[in-house]
């Protein structure tokens, strides 16, 4: 084979590597993690030794790998809720508010309703869900009815979201005594699992004689990333397995060409977008009834809704990628803590790993547009 025949399957195999979208979303994980290296490196950290430190302060016990699934699952799930909206042609900037308001919404029914346990948890759960599904589609009807852009009302539904709650945790009948929270939830509405028996003394005494289940039940245990697969599971049925999200994609892919198809344009804009909110609102009520177990006065947004977005585009708006995405997005937050524990290395190092690997993700054209330039002109000599 000759050189120049040579030089041809070496640039179509690298094109088609580049044109991967999992392949490419590992270039960029590894370009962020080199110059987070780099960075721990001007700074006088030993790159290698935060790096490591990282990874025992995840892998090293099975609590830390709870921790950081517990860290991850909120963040999976509202990535599902920006990957659906953009899935069919929307941007939920609101991820952040539907969060919010499925928080609340969780923490009055947890607190306020008097049911059987695990009735009273799914309860609280639909009403969050629910609650967060109208705020979503608050915005989908908006965009219908008067043209209001997605992206503006949802911006403006996050930060009424965060008045709201503040003003619900700050009233009288809902604030706990010298806290500036709400009641905790009954113990009925909580999702964690093994609930009182593993703070009982005949469960704290099988626990010690089980050395490995004593660091796994830990209080913050929880269903909660069980529900994020099904969650994920749900999604992919709906766009690729039903009438509705042949619809919603319709719509994402040309929404011109589906309204001449007989699709209802409007009602599908408010359709995708309670679906997202719900979502979202499902990610706030797990953390309150499986985490948290109150709401809290928020000086400013939690920021949830917005990893949502960064995992939703890293994950390719697929709810595997999401999963995945997410994952990583739980443990590098959590490895962040460990970093600066460990080291004395500032985590914000971790934000700028995390916003290197958005910036690669999110600009492959320019990439690909590069290397077809470089190949291009490979070709000419």
């Amino acid at each position: 084979m000759s050189i120049k025949a040579k030089l041809t399957n070496w640039s179509n195999s690298a094109k088609r590597y580049l044109d991967n979208t999992f392949v490419f979303t590992l270039i960029a994980i590894f370009i962020g993690l080199i110059t987070g290296a780099i960075i721990l490196a001007f700074a006088g950290f030993n790159p290698f030794e935060s790096y490591w430190a990282m990874a025992v302060g995840i892998f090293s016990k099975p609590k830390y790998i709870i921790y950081t699934i517990i860290k991850a699952t909120p963040i999976i799930i509202t990535g599902y809720s920006v990957a659906f909206a953009f899935r069919t042609g929307l941007f939920n900037i609101g991820a952040e508010g539907q969060f919010i308001v499925g928080g609340i919404v969780a923490a009055l029914a947890g607190y306020f309703l008097h049911l059987p346990p695990v009735i009273h948890a799914m309860v609280a759960f639909a009403l969050a869900v629910g609650a967060a599904a109208a705020w979503g589609a608050a915005a989908g009807y908006l965009k219908a009815r008067f043209g209001v852009h997605e992206v503006i009302s949802t911006i403006m539904l996050n930060w009424i979201a965060l008045y709201l709650s503040n003003y619900l945790v700050m009233s009288p009948a809902v604030k706990r005594a010298e806290s500036e929270a709400t009641h905790k939830i009954l113990a009925t509405a909580r999702i964690d699992l093994f609930g009182v028996w593993k703070v009982s003394e005949q469960g704290m005494a099988w626990r010690m004689e089980n050395r490995f289940f004593h660091d796994l039940l830990k209080p913050d245990i929880n269903i909660g990333i069980i529900v994020a697969i099904l969650l994920g599971v749900m999604i992919f049925l709906i766009l690729k397995k039903t009438t509705l999200g042949y619809e919603l994609r319709a719509v994402g892919f040309n929404k011109d060409a589906a309204e001449n198809g007989g699709i209802n344009v409007n009602r599908s804009f408010m359709s995708s977008m309670a679906i997202a909110g719900g979502l979202a609102g499902a990610a706030g009520a797990l953390q309150v009834l499986g985490v948290s177990l109150e709401c809290v006065n928020l000086s400013n947004m939690e920021g949830y809704g917005f990893d949502g977005i960064a995992v939703a585009l890293i994950g390719g708006n697929t709810p595997a990628g999401c999963f995945l995405s997410g994952l990583l997005f739980g443990a590098l937050k959590y490895g962040g803590g460990k970093l600066q524990s460990m080291m004395g290395a500032p985590r914000e190092i971790i934000s700028i790993v995390i916003g290197t690997i958005l910036f690669f993700t999110a600009m492959p054209k320019l990439i690909r547009y590069f290397t077809s330039r470089i190949n291009q002109k490979r070709e000419e000599k």
